[in-house]
């Protein structure tokens, strides 16, 4: 009976919904809910470069070399965050010497095309790295500058040494020379996302890297639009 009296107000509602943007959107409609980041929706948008199968095999294979470096003396291990927390994750647990872990956030000046480098820090080490090994641990290095630049700065809190690991190291032209000590990957100056890295925040917890497909950057636009409207 309550649900038949309330039959007018449901109507009136669902009309009301019909005539405004809201209708479009994904938090009206679950079944898109479940469509947006399936397996199809995934097949659709992005090629899989690097599975998780891959990317985990791999990871485990610079932790062994991590593990043999610093066998005696330890490491503090500190994560770049946002985009290092998957593959921090996967390498730490995969790591067998003396291991402190930190994390650092960190944001650069700059346009929201390019990266003028100085770096800004947001979230600062708790632990005292004078005199220990640190190992740097990121995502991925593109112009490098950042990375770089935040290297210096720590290397004024006089650690034992500081070195980088990364994930993915981009090969673009480097406006200052920044190699990474441990590497997973190489790739080509594309488009990437998955295992940590995003797209205006989303798509960090895709557990494979993907190159999105050419022309569906539009899709992914609107999709996160209406996730966020």
């Amino acid at each position: 009976d309550t649900a038949c009296n309330n039959l007018p107000f449901i109507n009136s509602y669902i009309t009301s919904l019909l005539n405004t943007k809201y209708y479009v959107t994904i938090a009206h409609f679950p079944e898109a809910r479940g469509y947006f980041m399936s397996k199809e929706w995934f097949n659709e948008n992005f090629e899989v470069m690097l599975s998780r199968e891959t990317i985990e095999s791999r990871t485990k294979e610079l932790a062994e070399k991590i593990s043999a470096e610093y066998s005696t003396e330890g490491v503090v291990a500190v994560g770049i965050l946002r985009g290092c927390f998957m593959f921090f994750s996967e390498l730490i647990k995969n790591m067998n010497c003396p291991t402190q872990v930190d994390f650092m956030y960190v944001s650069s000046y700059g346009d929201a095309a390019t990266s003028s480098g100085v770096v800004k820090i947001e979230k600062d080490l708790q632990t005292n790295i004078a005199g220990r090994h640190v190992l740097l641990i990121d995502d991925i290095i593109d112009s490098g500058l950042t990375l770089h630049n935040l290297r210096e700065m720590l290397m004024v809190r006089k650690p034992k040494s500081i070195k980088i690991c990364t994930l993915l190291d981009k090969k673009v032209p480097r406006k200052i020379a920044v190699e990474a000590d441990y590497k997973a990957f190489d790739v080509e100056n594309y488009f990437v996302v998955g295992f940590g890295l995003d797209y205006k925040q989303f798509f960090r917890n895709m557990n494979f890297i993907g190159k999105l497909k050419d022309g569906r950057q539009d899709e992914l636009d609107r999709l996160i639009e209406s996730t966020t409207s």
